[in-house]
């Protein structure tokens, strides 16, 4: 009996132990669960960046994908034209082709025809501009420029400089055109006349108040300032030579700053950081150059010195990747959400 007794009371104690351990760990799985509304333990380590996370672009219901294959049928109707100089009848072909595909991305299109005076005698020159309307008559300006170079001694095509940015620009219409929400404010797709110089140079033929270059720009504003709607432009995002099979796009140092951080934001968002560098790009001048003097915010997306082929005969379609193209064209458009909110939260 006493070894049975003993069998008993070790087997009673070893049955003790174990249902305590089991209590033991059930306590600590309640004790180091969390509930919803209280925090974890005081000893537990967490690492925390003091820095505030950047929203990433909004998703926008209804938006339409950009395509860069679109994009690069835009530009390989450019070419088939050839040279496209202010007051040519290849440039009214180009304008004839970029208002009717914006027509069919159901825009509602006008021209504005002016008179130039360049070194090259009177030149019939004619902007285009298509809206998309929002909420509010406040607008974000969109552009290129749509003209080529005039060169005598060779046959200049421009297809970076600059029907990259007019292909960019007409895919563009089309994606916002057909988006299911109205922006907050209204867009302005806006494609410039006569922005290349007549003369060799850029500074070469020009004099003081009358520059040969940026006409089309620089009457674009001009009217807006005989109409009173200077005000109404709160901001334009300009493209130029950004169509490069080998894009990197550095910040042109004329542009105004938040605007240009806002797309340098998105491009990093949508993981194009690698596209849109920080190194410091002088552009000297370009269609935004009027805007800025005239006080109205602007950024220029345009890899000038990074293209070996600038005012060449050999900027041709080979050079540009659809994929460029569609790089800037999503980052421009989940761009402008952000720059419409910049605008209303700021105090003017």
């Amino acid at each position: 009996m006493h070894n049975t007794r003993k069998y008993s009371l070790s087997a009673r104690g070893y049955l003790n132990r174990i249902t305590f351990a089991l209590a033991l760990v059930t306590l600590s799985v309640v004790f180091t669960g969390c509930p919803k509304n209280e925090g974890p333990p005081s000893n537990t380590r967490i690492a925390v960046s003091e820095r505030p996370a950047e929203p990433k672009p909004p998703i926008i219901p209804g938006a339409v994908a950009f395509n860069g294959e679109r994009a690069m049928d835009h530009l390989r109707k450019q070419i088939d034209i050839g040279p496209r100089i202010p007051g040519s009848p290849e440039l009214a072909k180009t304008r004839d082709y970029i208002t009717n595909s914006l027509r069919s991305a159901g825009l509602a299109v006008m021209t504005d025809e002016f008179a130039a005076s360049t070194p090259v005698g009177e030149k019939k020159m004619v902007n285009i501009t298509a809206e998309v309307p929002g909420e509010s008559k406040e607008v974000v300006m969109i552009a290129s420029h749509y003209d080529t170079k005039l060169f005598k001694d060779m046959t200049f095509v421009g297809a970076n400089d600059p029907g990259a940015s007019v292909a960019t620009l007409l895919e563009l219409g089309r994606v916002l055109g057909a988006s299911a929400q109205k922006p907050k404010l209204t867009y302005w797709l806006v494609f410039f006349d006569g922005e290349e110089s007549f003369c060799k140079d850029w500074d070469e033929c020009g004099k003081p108040n009358a520059p040969d270059n940026t006409y089309g720009s620089r009457h674009y504003v001009s009217q807006l300032r005989k109409n009173n709607e200077l005000a109404r432009v709160r901001a334009l995002i300009l493209m130029d030579m950004m169509g490069y099979k080998n894009l990197e796009l550095g910040r042109d140092t004329m542009s105004t700053r938040w605007l240009q951080d806002i797309v340098w934001r998105s491009a990093r968002d949508l993981g194009y950081g690698k596209y849109f560098v920080d190194r410091p790009e002088g552009v000297g001048g370009d269609d935004h150059e009027p805007f800025l003097r005239a006080g109205i915010d602007s950024v220029d997306l345009i890899q000038l010195s990074g293209y070996p082929y600038w005012h060449r005969a050999d900027d041709t379609v080979d050079k540009i990747s659809p994929q460029s193209m569609k790089i800037v064209g999503d980052v421009v458009q989940a761009s402008l959400p952000r720059v419409e909110q910049y605008l209303q939260n700021k105090v003017r």
